[in-house]
């Protein structure tokens, strides 16, 4: 008996799961949505908007310590999970997208904002 076809999950390849080493994130864009694949320190990758909700800074430039990523500009950091900011000066959350691995491919659901937040 042969297993079922996975179906293909949601939203858009952005790179393979290998792409993103622990504790570092990458840039992509969806159309034109900025996007940070984060990977953090338990290993665990996450989908965020790439754009820092205090200023026009790219967040896949700073860096991540457990499960939250610092924007390398002024010191904000974001919870991957719920995008909530956690210091100042930011005080708005970013987006947080859904994010799939099936296999090595890594899709990201940019219409799928888990925490309901706007794109900058």
């Amino acid at each position: 008996m042969s297993a079922a076809p996975q179906a293909t999950p949601a939203g858009e390849v952005v790179c393979q799961s290998s792409d993103v080493s622990v504790k570092s994130a990458i840039r992509v864009e969806i159309g034109d949505v900025p996007v940070a694949v984060v990977r953090d320190s338990e290993g665990d990758l996450h989908a965020i908007a790439d754009i820092c909700s205090h200023a026009e800074i790219s967040l896949s430039e700073g860096d991540v310590e457990g499960c939250t990523i610092e924007c390398w500009a002024h010191g904000s950091s974001f919870d991957l999970r719920s995008g909530e900011p956690l210091t100042l000066p930011a005080y708005e959350p970013v987006a947080v997208y859904a994010l799939t691995v099936q296999g090595e491919d890594v899709f990201v659901d940019v219409t799928n904002i888990l925490n309901g937040v706007g794109a900058p």
